[in-house]
């Protein structure tokens, strides 16, 4: 991969794109970013830098989602979960039908959001399900090491306990400060990114800090109501963005 000055403006922006759902929701919504940087190169290459991005974004991130911004009952029940999933998804990388998970977790996620609107679209609050917990961040770990995409399970575990906006985008941001994290390694070692791939992280890492501070600035700006609706918006997106993907392999 050369180093043009198109492929290095791309990428900044993907990154830029990304830092900021990560200030704005506290992650999960990587997703969004990752067709910028489809264009310039494959997809693969793009999970080996972003991995190590990811960490550097949380890490800037802890600024403003701040340990009393964790559910930390929730956390409990998710992390464990998570990195196990991590470790299950580095084991069957090379064996799993990316295009087939990428399908399955766009249906089931489009229709979690379709049930949302369907009952008026309203913050609600529901119990807490160690079950559906242990199972959300099981399976976050497991598309997060996949594909970068482990936002849906984790969404659809906490937006219907009707968490107030900013704890949870604080547990979202730890949750997946602890995932990338785990999957930095992994990634590496699976990708092997070379010498202008590693050049091209360091120019991206100047995308973040302003990137991040400004999706804060918004959180800050939306109410209770506004959040969630664009959470579940950003869902969506997620979700044709993953149908697209699992689709067009197989054509």
């Amino acid at each position: 991969m050369d180093l043009t000055l198109a492929i290095v403006l791309v990428a900044f922006a993907g990154v830029f794109l990304i830092s900021f759902m990560r200030g704005a929701f506290g992650g999960g919504f990587a997703i969004v970013g990752i067709p910028l940087l489809s264009t310039v190169m494959d997809p693969v290459t793009a999970g080996g830098m972003l991995a190590p991005l990811f960490v550097a974004m949380d890490l800037y991130a802890l600024r403003y989602w701040k340990a009393s911004t964790w559910s930390k009952p929730d956390l409990v029940l998710l992390v464990p979960a998570l990195v196990i999933g991590i470790g299950c998804g580095y084991l069957l990388f090379r064996l799993l039908d990316h295009r087939a998970i990428a399908i399955v977790m766009a249906a089931i996620t489009l229709v979690f959001v379709s049930l949302w609107f369907l009952r008026g679209g309203e913050v609600t609050v529901q119990p807490r399900s160690t079950p559906k917990a242990l199972a959300a961040g099981f399976t976050s770990g497991i598309t997060t090491m996949v594909a970068h995409s482990g936002g849906p399970p984790l969404a659809m575990y906490l937006l219907p306990l009707g968490l107030s906006k900013e704890i949870y985008a604080g547990t979202t941001s730890l949750f997946f400060t602890v995932g990338n994290a785990t999957k930095l390694v992994p990634w590496l070692m699976l990708v092997q990114p070379e010498a202008k791939v590693w050049a091209l992280m360091a120019i991206c890492l100047l995308a973040i800090p302003a990137g991040i501070w400004l999706g804060w600035r918004l959180h800050g700006a939306l109410d209770q109501r506004q959040v969630y609706r664009a959470c579940y918006g950003l869902l969506v997106v997620t979700a044709l963005k993953l149908l697209w993907d699992g689709v067009s392999g197989y054509l």
